[in-house]
């Protein structure tokens, strides 16, 4: 059975080779999450090191989905830093390791990241992906609307031009425990 875990600021440097794993997976498989292929571990680990400050800050939180042992699954909400925008938050990096899909991985860190993020006071998400993507398809079921295509907006791993889909979901905020 898979468990879900905010990784704190001191536990994410200890799970960075897990979670570059997971992102040379997706890269491998074509997935568009920002960079090209070649991309090797090394280069997984130094970017997601790269991601420290922001996870000890609290502007990016960062969740690992585990099945005892290395992690198959990740999720991240990038909290908005601007004064008129915090509001919203970004999901980004939703990704599953191609041996570990099929089993509502991707919805269960999706529900997650909703969840803190409307514990925190988050009224609006924000994220985009590949048009015609699995991606895509999740994020349309979980009630998601997509409120425009660009065409050629990203390269994927092989340096194609791909059309990305934008979304944006409205949350109600959870009201604190007095």
């Amino acid at each position: 059975m898979h468990t879900i875990e905010r990784l704190s600021a001191e536990e994410f440097p200890g799970s960075v080779d897990g979670l570059a794993e997971v992102l040379v997976d997706a890269v491998g498989d074509g997935a568009s999450v920002g960079f090209l292929a070649p991309f090797d571990h090394e280069a997984a680990a130094a970017w997601w090191r790269a991601q420290a400050p922001a996870v000890a800050d609290g502007s990016l939180i960062v969740w690992a989905c585990r099945d005892g042992g290395g992690i198959d699954a990740t999720v991240s909400l990038a909290l908005a830093g601007k004064p008129n925008g915090r509001h919203r938050a970004e999901v980004v990096k939703l990704m599953v390791r191609r041996g570990a899909r099929g089993r509502g991985l991707a919805r269960a860190l999706l529900a997650t990241a909703e969840a803190t993020a409307a514990a925190a006071g988050v009224t609006l998400l924000l994220l985009d992906t590949q048009t015609g993507s699995t991606a895509e398809r999740v994020y349309l079921a979980g009630g998601w609307t997509r409120y425009g295509v660009v065409p050629d907006y990203a390269a994927a791993p092989d340096g194609s031009l791909q059309s990305c889909s934008f979304f944006y979901k409205p949350l109600t905020p959870v009201p604190a425990l007095s």
